[in-house]
C-alpha cells in the first residue's frame, strides 16, 4: 500500500465531519487516526484563552476553581497542575468488568474528536498522546459502571485519562500492565496536565456515545438480519408474499415499513415453494409473517432517530466550561438527556426484533402452527426432542430484554450535595441497548437454525419430503427465493441438518457468528444485491 492509500484510509479528526461508520472502521478495523490542519488552530486557539485566563488571575470555573460544590474555592496558580490530576485520581471511581478494546478505542477517538473542536481549552499535545496510545493500541483499562451520565461520563473518561499522566492500567497485546510500564512499551511519555486539561478530558459524553454508536451501527445490520431470517421463516411455513406489494406499502408509506417490505420482495424472487401454493385456501399469515414490514420497519425508523442524534453527539463540544474567543461559559452540554432518551428507545427497538422472532421460531417447531412440519422439527419426536428447548432459550431471551427495556432515562438521583441535582442515566441506557442487541442477535441465530431446519422439509434436501396436509406442494425439491436460497446454503455449509439431537447450543453459537460477522448479510447481497 502506498503512503497516498495508507492517508486515504487514515481517519482525520477535526470536530466537525466525524461518522459513526468512522468511528466503526478506528474501534474494530484499527484504521489510524490524525489530527487535521484546523483541529491544530482550533485546539491552539482556545488554549491561549485559557493561558491568557492564567497570566491575568481570573477566577474561571475548572480553571483556577475547585470542581462542582467546590467551585467557589480558588486554586493557586502553583497548584494548577496539582488540581488536574487530583480530579483524575479522584474521580477514577469505576467498578465493574471492564470495556472491551473496541469500545475504548471508539471512547478514545471520541474524546479525542470533541477535544478537536476546540472549545476545550487544552493543548494539542495532551491530544496528540490520546491519539499515539489509540494509533499504538494501548487501551486504557476502563470500567463499564460509575456513570451517571450527568457531568458527563465523568468516572470511566477518568480511568481512560489516567493512562496520559502514567496512572492507571492499560492493555497491551493482550497483556494488563500499568499505565508507566503502557506509555513505555509504546515509547511513549507521561504528560503533566496543565490548567483544565484534566476536566476537558472527562467531562463528556463520550462513552455513552461510543457504546450507543456500536450498538446502533450493528443494530442496522440486525434490521437486514431480520428480514432475511424472517422471509426463511415465512418460506419454511408456507406462507403468503402478498402482503409485502408496493400496493399496500404505499398507502401507507412509512420509510422503514416500505424499505423492510422491499427487502422481503427480494428475497423471495423466483421462489418455487411460494409458486406451488399460490392457490392455497389459507387466507392470511399470522401477525409475526404478514406484520413483518410493519415491525420491522417502525424499528429501523427508530434507528434512524438514533442515528441522528448520535451524528450531531459525535462532533459537539461536551465539556465545560466552554472556552469561546476571549471568553469562558459554564453551561450543560455535558449533559447525557438526548443519548439517554434515544439510547432507551435504541433498545426498545432493538428488543421488538427479537420479539417477532421468537413468535416465529414457535410457529415453526409448533406442530399446531407450521403448516404441517414435523414438531419441534424432528422426524423422530419422543426419541429425539429436537428444536423444542432452542424455543425455550428464544423465550428466555426476550423475557431478558422486557426487563431491561425499562427506561433508565426516568430515573434521577441527585449527586454532588445536589448541585448535579438531575442526572441522565444515559451510560445505563447504553449499556442496556447493547445487552438486549446480543440477546436479540441470539435469538435471531435460534430462528434461522430452525427456519433452516424447516426449509430441509420443505425442498426435499433432507430425506423424503413431508405430506403437507393443509397446503401441499405438487412436487419435492422446491427452491426457495433466491435470496432465501443464498442464506439456507450458507448456513448449511458451516451447520449441518439436525437429523438427531446433539449439542444444540454449538449450532447456536456457530450461527451467532455467521449473523456478527455480517457474512450472512454478505451472502445474501451477493445473490439479489444490497439490501435497504
Amino acid at each position: 500500500m502506498t503512503e497516498s492509500q495508507v492517508a486515504v484510509n487514515n481517519v482525520s479528526i477535526d470536530g466537525h465531519s466525524l461518522t459513526l461508520e468512522d468511528v466503526q472502521r478506528v474501534a474494530r478495523d484499527f484504521v489510524k487516526v490524525n489530527m487535521s490542519d484546523r483541529a491544530h488552530r482550533q485546539i491552539d486557539g482556545s488554549r491561549a484563552v485559557v493561558d491568557r485566563f492564567l497570566k491575568e488571575e481570573r477566577v474561571v470555573y475548572g480553571i483556577t476553581t475547585g470542581f462542582g460544590k467546590f467551585k467557589d474555592i480558588v486554586i493557586r496558580s502553583e497548584d494548577c497542575s496539582l488540581l488536574q490530576r487530583n480530579l483524575l485520581l479522584s474521580h477514577a471511581a469505576g467498578v465493574g468488568t471492564p470495556f472491551d478494546a473496541t469500545t475504548v478505542r471508539a471512547i478514545m477517538l471520541l474524546r479525542a474528536n470533541a477535544l478537536a473542536k476546540g472549545y476545550s481549552g487544552i493543548r494539542a499535545e495532551v491530544v496528540e498522546l490520546l491519539l499515539a496510545l489509540l494509533n499504538k493500541q494501548v487501551h486504557p483499562i476502563v470500567p463499564e459502571q460509575g456513570s451517571l451520565g450527568a457531568s458527563g461520563d465523568l468516572a470511566p473518561l477518568a480511568h481512560l485519562a489516567l493512562v496520559l499522566i502514567g496512572e492507571g492500567e492499560a492493555q497491551v497485546n493482550g497483556k494488563r500492565l500499568s499505565g508507566r510500564a503502557a506509555l513505555e512499551h509504546a515509547g511513549l511519555t507521561g504528560i503533566i496536565l496543565g490548567a483544565k486539561e484534566g476536566l476537558a478530558l472527562i467531562n463528556g459524553t463520550q462513552v455513552m456515545s461510543a457504546v450507543g454508536t456500536l450498538t446502533l451501527l450493528e443494530a442496522e445490520q440486525l434490521a437486514k438480519v431480520a428480514d432475511i431470517i424472517g422471509a426463511m421463516s415465512l418460506e419454511a411455513q408456507l406462507g403468503s408474499g402478498k402482503a409485502f406489494s408496493e400496493e399496500i406499502q404505499n398507502v401507507r408509506p412509512h420509510k422503514g415499513q416500505r424499505e423492510s417490505a422491499a427487502n422481503l420482495r427480494s428475497l423471495l424472487v423466483d421462489s418455487e415453494l411460494m409458486e406451488s401454493h399460490k392457490d392455497c385456501p389459507l387466507v392470511q399469515d399470522a401477525y409475526s409473517l404478514r406484520c413483518m414490514p410493519q415491525v420491522h420497519g417502525a424499528s429501523r425508523q427508530a434507528f434512524d432517530h438514533v442515528r441522528q442524534i448520535l451524528e450531531v453527539e459525535i462532533n459537539s463540544a461536551t465539556d465545560n466550561p466552554l472556552i469561546f474567543d476571549g471568553y469562558a461559559l459554564s453551561g450543560g452540554n455535558f449533559h447525557g438527556q438526548p443519548l439517554a432518551l434515544a439510547l432507551d428507545y435504541l433498545a426498545i427497538a432493538v428488543a421488538e426484533l427479537a420479539n417477532m422472532s421468537e413468535r416465529r421460531t414457535e410457529r415453526l417447531v409448533n406442530p399446531a402452527l407450521s403448516n404441517g412440519l414435523p414438531a419441534f422439527l424432528t422426524r423422530q419426536g419422543g426419541l429425539n426432542s429436537g428444536f423444542m428447548i432452542a424455543q425455550y432459550t428464544a423465550a428466555s431471551l426476550v423475557s431478558e430484554n422486557k426487563v431491561l427495556a425499562h427506561p433508565a432515562s426516568v430515573d434521577s438521583i441527585p449527586t454532588n450535595a445536589n448541585q448535579e441535582d438531575h442526572v441522565s442515566m444515559g451510560m445505563i441506557s447504553a449499556r442496556k441497548a447493547r445487552a438486549i442487541l446480543q440477546n436479540t442477535r441470539r435469538a435471531l441465530a435460534i430462528e434461522l437454525l430452525a427456519a433452516a431446519q424447516g426449509l430441509d422439509f420443505r425442498t426435499g434436501n433432507w430425506g423424503k419430503p413431508l405430506s403437507h396436509e393443509s397446503c401441499p406442494p405438487e412436487k419435492a425439491e422446491l427452491l426457495p427465493g433466491k435470496g432465501v436460497d443464498a442464506a439456507y446454503r450458507l448456513v448449511r455449509r458451516h451447520i449441518d441438518h439436525m437429523d438427531e439431537d446433539r449439542e444444540i447450543h454449538l449450532d447456536f453459537t456457530q450461527a451467532d457468528k455467521l449473523i456478527e460477522s455480517g457474512e450472512l448479510v454478505k451472502a445474501v447481497e451477493a445473490a439479489i444485491g444490497v439490501l435497504h
